[in-house]
């Protein structure tokens, strides 16, 4: 173990400092993550199904009486496409974890679903004029730093139709104390979420008030003494920071949602704000 090394692994990062791994195209971490979305008792990787249900509702006031076309950036297994292909709409979804975007294109051939998914970044989004509708829901917009945000926001723009909107879930600036917590805890597993193998967790969290960010640290060590670092950086916005956000890139007709969610934890319910901005005609 190189004592060093994880003494400055300890060490509140710089903002916006990245860790050295990315967990959403490890092959394990992926599965594991696939397992989460799929259990109906947890609200971590997708939310609950009273809550997709409820979304979906809401999202289905933005599609009209018509069949629509919708894309679903951050898609996973395809939770929500699948009730919003059942209203007769034509949807896509967008995803990084190959194994979410497997599982939904069975799904969808089982069920005999016209979805399309791609197995994709959606920062790399690349239409012009396709969507009515462009989704990303679980908070998403508020994992992005300034500068991968300011590039989605243009992609998305550029792929709406004109008229077209743009709906996503962030995390208010209510009970922010409530959201975060900035406690360190060790944990060891001989098999779980990060590796198949015995490793040590050290799980932490960080704030940083001036940028509206906190940061989840995870430190993984395995029975080498190798480190590996996950990093996860969490933005709360209020009204004023997303409306001018959304101006700058060129939105208009933005509108805040209170309230979609049932109350059930501090990243629920009243904690989380949707908004919905159009990409104007002309």
């Amino acid at each position: 173990m190189d004592i060093d090394k994880l003494q400055k692994a300890l060490q509140k990062p710089a903002l916006y400092e990245k860790g050295d791994q990315v967990m959403w195209t490890d092959e394990h971490i992926s599965r594991k993550l696939l397992e989460i979305h799929l259990d109906p008792g947890q609200d971590l990787a997708s939310r609950t199904p009273e809550s997709i249900g409820r979304t979906v509702d809401f999202l289905l006031g933005f599609c009209g009486e018509s069949p629509v076309d919708i894309l679903d950036l951050g898609c996973g297994p395809g939770l929500y496409l699948e009730l919003l292909a059942g209203h007769g709409h034509r949807v896509s979804g967008m995803d990084f974890s190959q194994n979410s975007i497997d599982y939904a294109r069975a799904r969808a051939k089982e069920f005999k679903l016209d979805i399309e998914y791609q197995c994709q970044d959606y920062l790399k989004l690349d239409e012009q004029d396709r969507f009515d509708l462009i989704i990303m829901i679980y908070m998403d917009f508020g994992v992005l730093l300034p500068e991968e945000r300011s590039d989605l926001l243009a992609n998305v723009f550029r792929a709406l139709k004109p008229g077209g909107s743009f709906v996503f879930d962030v995390l208010n600036d209510l009970n922010v104390e409530q959201k975060f917590q900035a406690e360190q805890r060790w944990t060891f597993e001989k098999e779980g979420f990060w590796r198949p193998d015995p490793y040590l967790e050290l799980s932490s969290g960080y704030p940083y008030p001036e940028a509206k960010v906190f940061m989840n640290q995870h430190l993984i060590m395995d029975a080498d003494g190798e480190l590996a670092t996950y990093r996860f950086w969490t933005h709360y916005f209020n009204e004023g920071d997303v409306r001018e956000i959304l101006s700058l890139a060129g939105f208009e007709s933005i509108k805040h949602h209170e309230n979609i969610l049932p109350a059930s934890h501090a990243w629920s319910g009243e904690n989380v704000t949707f908004y919905s901005a159009v990409k104007p005609e002309s």
